[in-house]
């Protein structure tokens, strides 16, 4: 028994030192690149910390904007300081002036003083000091109906908008997307050419023919309240001229504000019950950027023996300036940029340099239509019309393998849009797997709009916006004084930039370029080729 005890003790001993020797062994292999992405991502981010400087520092970024500038200058000492190469600002334009807002406030005055929330559209002049009046309500809904107000509207603060009755929220404000819903993504087929859509031209007449009254009859300010948002939140953009855009040199545009639907009611129902309500404002912006021009921010780390290949990442920079410009799209903006930092810890820590080139891309200009990454298609990729429409390509555009793009808010990748590209699903499914566990698995064929990868898809290049979850986006941040750093989840953005330093990376060390969807390029006969 003794013997035998001793011999199992023996086998255990040599058993254990066995797997530790195993131990020491598998401790000694270097780390794979994926295992580094993911430690510098999930463990060692730097993503909310880069949020705070794109945001609490350097927020609103309204394109044309000196903030813009500031905050333009930042991301390039620091994507410098990582040690990325070929640092630049990449020109586009023109785009017209740029504004900043310096002062705003708002008061009811009269029948009862309270302070109002709201806010100035982007390009609204200065007001001379404060200024002072009566509200009146433009009931109008045609040509003939105007008259009555002509004449009665100079002095005054004019509401264009009715009443908009709440419902007080049983639901939470922010979502997630549920199995059902990435079910039915997963099972959509390819998407078909969507048809030119055309206005509603009556409407759009009596628009017209209501901002060309306003400016004849120059009220203090017109003010409206935006068709979504309580609570305080308030959506605002850009003003409109009397002619043209308002970032034009010389535009002639009016004071026009977006006030919170609470104050917008209460000052409509007053009016309502015939008694006078009397406003004040001082508003006090400058006018900026007098050549007109605007940059995007490019930045690489080169390839090896694949480097005349690119492998293009990125997000649009500027925002609206009511918020800091968080969800939109300081989140994709941070994102890319923590990206391209683990992508740079990952060749120094694992020694391996990606095969192609690695090109971040911080684009401007995209609230008012995707215009800084528009531009640099245009001055590099190929040849569009005014609308980005496909013309013919540049021999750069036949080495971008794809473009990653991130722009729907602070929601954690949930898969991707393949753009009707079948061809990648494949693809895409094997570097999704690993990432099942964070919540990360659909490949849908349907497209997706309204952000920067939309200026590479229309030139024939693998153009990808990622599928995120919702959370708040739509019903309390996108666009409103609501966009701040505080509404970023960082478990979110951690899991979003390992996800886009993987695809960037995999996509760098392919033997193949992603594959491409069939282009028709339309000659000037007509035809296509």
């Amino acid at each position: 028994m003794k013997k035998l005890l001793l011999l199992s003790t023996v086998f255990n001993l040599l058993f254990c030192a066995s797997l530790f020797a195993q131990e020491d062994k598998e401790s000694d292999k270097p780390p794979t690149p994926q295992d580094v992405i993911r430690d510098n991502g999930m463990e060692n981010s730097q993503v909310m910390e880069i949020a705070s400087w794109i945001t609490d520092v350097y927020g609103p970024r309204l394109t044309g904007s000196p903030m813009l500038d500031k905050a333009t200058d930042w991301a390039v000492g620091q994507l410098k300081d990582w040690g990325y190469k070929n640092v630049h600002l990449d020109e586009w334009g023109p785009f017209g002036r740029g504004w900043e807002m310096k002062h705003f406030e708002m008061h009811c005055k009269a029948p009862m003083y309270f302070p109002i929330i709201a806010y100035p559209k982007a390009w609204s002049p200065s007001t001379s000091g404060t200024v002072e009046g009566e509200v009146i309500y433009l009931d109008a809904a045609s040509e003939e109906e105007l008259e009555a107000y002509k004449g009665k509207l100079k002095g005054k603060f004019v509401f264009i908008d009715t009443l908009r009755i709440l419902k007080e929220w049983e639901e939470p404000l922010a979502k997630r997307l549920t199995n059902d819903d990435l079910l039915e993504m997963a099972n959509a087929p390819a998407p078909t050419p969507r048809p030119f859509r055309r206005w509603n031209r009556s409407g759009r007449n009596f628009y017209r023919v209501l901002r060309n009254f306003l400016y004849e009859e120059q009220p203090l300010a017109y003010v409206s309240r935006s068709y979504k948002g309580d609570l305080g939140t308030v959506f605002v953009s850009g003003a409109s001229a009397k002619k043209g855009s308002a970032r034009d040199e010389g535009a002639e545009v009016l004071p026009q504000v977006t006030m919170s639907v609470e104050h917008y009611n209460r000052v409509f129902r007053l009016l309502n019950k015939g008694i006078p309500v009397t406003l004040s404002m001082n508003l006090e912006v400058e006018f900026s950027n007098p050549d007109g021009m605007e940059h995007n921010i490019i930045a690489e780390i080169p390839g090896t023996d694949l480097k005349d290949e690119v492998v293009m990442f990125g997000a649009h920079f500027d925002s609206w300036h009511t918020g800091t410009g968080a969800t939109d799209n300081g989140a994709g903006s941070c994102v890319m940029m923590e990206a391209a930092r683990i992508l740079m810890e990952t060749i120094k820590e694992t020694g391996i340099q990606p095969r192609r080139t690695l090109r971040i891309a911080l684009w401007t200009g995209e609230e008012q239509g995707l215009l800084g990454s528009k531009g640099y298609v245009k001055n590099h990729l190929a040849d569009t019309d005014d609308l980005g429409n496909l013309q013919d390509v540049k021999p750069a555009q036949s080495k971008i393998s794809a473009y990653y793009n991130l722009d729907n808010g602070t929601g954690k990748i949930r898969g991707v849009y393949l753009q009707g590209n079948a061809e990648v699903r494949s693809v895409f499914r094997e570097w999704l797997d690993p990432f099942k566990d964070d919540g990360a698995s659909t490949l849908t064929l349907k497209n997706t709009g309204g952000t920067d990868h939309l200026a590479f898809h229309a030139v024939g290049i693998p153009g990808f916006q990622f599928i995120q979850d919702n959370v708040a986006y739509w019903s309390r941040t996108h666009h409103s004084n609501m966009d701040n750093w505080d509404h970023l989840v960082e478990d979110d953005l951690k899991q979003a930039a390992t996800i886009v330093a993987t695809f960037v990376w995999n996509t760098s060390q392919r033997d193949d370029m992603i594959p491409r969807r069939k282009m028709e390029v339309k000659t000037a006969e007509g035809g296509s080729k």
